[in-house]
């Protein structure tokens, strides 16, 4: 058995998305049926994005099993020969059978593109949302500011989000003009349900005067959907790609207005363990805050995550945050330097327990 990893580009004008349903074709059940009919098995394929229905991709990432002898560089030759136009492999290869494209550390890349202009034109009609209405993008720019980072997007979401938690990490977020042609450009850690088309419904209103860009802020800060703009219409949005990450930062640093922290990385690969310094959360967020560093970090291969809480007195002895239970660890721990610098004494660290 083979894992094989594929590149897919596709236009999503005429599918009900990447995911099966039963309401409309997707890209998943296009995959699903011609690869089978190909390779003569049961395949099944699984996807890093879930794109809604209308939304484009130029580098999605998605992965098989197969039983099969073909090379696996070979197999997006013979696959482009039986899709519908729309849906292009751009690449194949083999990767580890353990290999699962939601379970890594990635960096997602997103467009989405806006005609602004007096009329529409044909052509772009399927990859570009229209606007006849000028748009500030000197302002929207400055809108844009107030999102780059990590910070709680639940107002940036929709109703039917499914995620763990709503704490995501965006390392672009630009807007610009060539010609007629506004793009706004967002690059991240991971996107919620609909939180990028909500994002440019939100910056056009902005673009608009409808808005002031500081606005941004205060619909971060009311943790609302209500508070966002409207989404923005799916065929203005185009998934860039998918750069998967090869190493763990040694030090993550990471501030907004209702947290700031700092997480050391460096023993993960040779002991399992990363150490956590929360040097402010508000109480209100602190179980959330704390869940969600945990989990990213077991997710990057700590077996133990000790945090140290500069607010005393939040972290207890059995203490359950979410699904993870923490205690005071071992009297002779040793901090290593690196976290040491961030804290205030050795006393005070509480260490999730086994799993």
């Amino acid at each position: 058995m083979k894992r094989i990893k594929m590149v897919v580009s596709y236009d999503g004008t005429n599918y009900c998305g990447w995911q099966e349903q039963p309401n409309g074709i997707t890209i998943e059940e296009v995959l699903n049926k011609t690869l089978s009919s190909f390779l003569n098995e049961d395949i099944h394929v699984i996807g890093a994005s879930r794109t809604d229905s209308g939304v484009h991709s130029l580098g999605n990432i998605a992965v098989f099993d197969t039983e099969m002898k073909i090379p696996a560089d070979k197999i997006c030759f013979a696959l482009n020969q039986r899709l519908p136009e729309d849906i292009v492999i751009q690449s194949s290869c083999e990767v580890p059978a353990d290999y699962h494209p939601r379970k890594c550390n990635s960096v997602k890349t997103y467009e989405y593109r806006i005609l602004n202009r007096k009329f529409p034109i044909p052509s772009l009609r399927f990859n570009t949302h229209f606007i006849y209405m000028p748009l500030d993008v000197r302002k929207m720019q400055q809108a844009a500011e107030y999102l780059v980072g990590e910070h709680d997007f639940i107002s940036f979401c929709s109703a039917r989000n499914q995620a763990e938690d709503t704490i995501r990490t965006l390392y672009e977020v630009s807007v610009s003009k060539t010609d007629d042609i506004i793009t706004i450009r967002l690059a991240g850690n991971g996107f919620l349900y609909n939180m990028v088309r909500i994002i440019a419904g939100t910056l056009i209103k902005v673009g608009l005067n409808i808005y002031p860009p500081e606005h941004v802020r205060e619909i971060l800060l009311a943790e609302s959907r209500d508070a966002a703009g409207p989404k923005a219409p799916a065929k203005g949005l185009t998934l860039i790609g998918i750069q998967e990450q090869e190493r763990l930062a040694p030090v993550i640093i990471s501030h907004d207005d209702c947290f700031d922290y700092v997480v050391v990385q460096n023993d993960i690969e040779s002991k399992s363990r990363s150490y956590v310094v929360i040097n402010y959360c508000k109480d209100s967020k602190f179980e959330q805050v704390v869940e969600h560093i945990v989990r990213q970090q077991i997710r990057n291969g700590a077996e133990k995550v000790y945090v140290y809480d500069k607010c005393s007195g939040r972290l207890k002895d059995d203490m359950m945050v979410g699904n993870y239970t923490f205690r005071q660890p071992e009297t002779d721990l040793l901090i290593p330097k690196e976290a040491k610098d961030y804290v205030a004494s050795d006393e005070g660290w509480f260490v999730t327990e086994d799993y």
